[in-house]
């Protein structure tokens, strides 16, 4: 891991990109963490967990934490809408022109993020 992290570091530089090695972090899946020494000057932390792209990453190598997050997102919203959804005092139109604006349009933006990912 260190060997091609170093390569990468002198791959940067060639092309005239520099690592910023204070924000740098590596996840290590199923084995024991400890730091990368690039030289003998520079060290890179390794972290427990990161977020790339609305997706949780952690050291278990297993999508729990990913579900577990996006199942209390979905009971949040839920709870947010059931107001309003089951107030007697919302005209059905009303209910559906806020299902539609709100509840059916995120769920497209979800469905084509999950085809992206």
């Amino acid at each position: 891991m260190e060997c091609m992290t170093r390569k990468l570091k002198e791959t940067y530089e060639k092309w005239g990109l520099d690592m910023n090695l204070n924000k740098t972090k590596y996840l290590c899946i199923g084995e024991t963490h400890s730091n990368l020494k690039l030289d003998k000057k520079s060290e890179t932390e390794s972290c427990q967990e990161y977020k790339y792209l609305r997706v949780i990453f952690d050291t278990s190598g297993t999508d729990d934490k990913e579900i577990r997050s996006r199942v209390i997102k979905a009971r949040k919203c839920i709870a947010c809408l059931n107001g309003i959804l089951w107030s007697e005092d919302i005209r059905k139109e009303r209910k559906l022109n806020i299902y539609n604006a709100l509840i059916k349009r995120q769920f497209i933006v979800w469905f084509r993020n999950m085809e992206t990912v």
